[in-house]
């Protein structure tokens, strides 16, 4: 499961819980983004949710970033941005 707690418009904490473990992850994401990948269609959080989802069918939990900026994902997998929107 996937939990998504706004800290401030920018900041997010995230826990990803999977049995009996769970991982933390503090998540920035600026506002031109936000807007380029949804367009305000979506809620930050749903926006947050949905990338950790693809980065989960991607990598374990533990190979996540511990905290990072939403807009790195697609220097990692460059069909980030195309499959999100």
């Amino acid at each position: 499961m996937i939990f998504v707690k706004k800290k401030n418009d920018k900041q997010f904490m995230v826990r990803v819980k999977e049995e009996d473990t769970a991982k933390d992850y503090s998540v920035t994401m600026d506002d031109d983004y936000y807007q380029k990948l949804t367009g305000g269609k979506i809620t930050k959080e749903e926006l947050i949710k949905k990338s950790f989802e693809f980065l989960l069918e991607r990598e374990p939990k533990e190979s996540i970033l511990s905290r990072f900026n939403i807009k790195i994902i697609s220097n990692y997998f460059p069909e980030y941005e195309k499959e999100i929107k």
